[in-house]
């Protein structure tokens, strides 16, 4: 099942896609379908918080030149970071070098505290592509990550969240203006999904709603204003969105 948030004719729906065309999915609203070309499409969730896996692929780990972690290094990205498929990535002046970083992302789908991995499903309501915008020259200027991944725009979610999948061995891409610049797949983790959840939980409460993002693979790189970017995820879709440079 393909879930979406959407906007039509001013207003914010929730749905569910299926064969090109979205129905609004809610007890207390009458039943309404939308072809999907007459809606927007919005981040398909809208979290409290998206708590990200820095070096989770082994091949991104030897391209920086830093050693396999030993457990998962964590950092938050803010609520404010999200936008959704088809929106623009601002490129802030204080920065003169973005990345891109395609990821799979976990969709969190009820209140999660010191899970299990074993258990690790339950909790999980699906899976979406996520872009891991980062400000790498100020990434390495400040020794941590909090500026460098936090701007305005810097977390593209969507476009649907897959619940109907196993994250197991999937196929993840990047296109920087239709030329691939990212491939492997999601089995070259270091720390699978539950492995994820089980030590995330443990540290801090997650509601429905937010976002684990699992980490990138090699070949991360540039982006410059008016290019395209489109993160790929075998089994759920594609995330499509454009750079912008902020003027001031």
């Amino acid at each position: 099942m393909k879930l979406v948030r959407f906007k039509v004719n001013g207003e914010i729906f929730a749905g569910q896609l299926a064969e090109g065309v979205v129905r609004i999915a809610a007890d207390n609203l009458p039943p309404r379908e939308f072809a999907l070309d007459q809606v927007r499409l919005l981040a398909p969730c809208t979290p409290n918080k998206v708590v990200a896996v820095g070096l989770n692929y082994r091949d991104h780990a030897e391209e920086m030149g830093l050693e396999i972690p030993d457990e998962p290094i964590l950092f938050i990205k803010p609520a404010s970071s999200v936008i959704g498929p088809g929106d623009t990535i601002l490129l802030p002046h204080q920065s003169s070098r973005i990345d891109f970083e395609a990821e799979l992302a976990v969709v969190i789908g009820k209140t999660a505290r010191n899970v299990a991995r074993h258990e690790a499903s339950a909790y999980i309501l699906g899976y979406t592509c996520l872009n891991d915008v980062t400000a790498r020259d100020l990434q390495s200027k400040d020794g941590q990550w909090t500026r460098s991944k936090s701007f305005d725009t810097f977390c593209p979610i969507g476009p649907w969240i897959e619940t109907d999948i196993d994250s197991s061995d999937l196929k993840i891409e990047l296109y920087l203006n239709g030329e691939t610049k990212q491939q492997s797949r999601t089995s070259n983790l270091i720390f699978s999904s539950d492995h994820l959840l089980e030590f995330v939980s443990a540290i801090m409460t997650l509601h429905p709603g937010d976002v684990i993002a699992t980490g990138t693979t090699s070949g991360v790189g540039p982006m410059q204003a008016g290019d395209t970017v489109e993160v790929r995820v075998e089994g759920i879709g594609s995330l499509i969105n454009h750079a912008k440079k902020i003027a001031l």
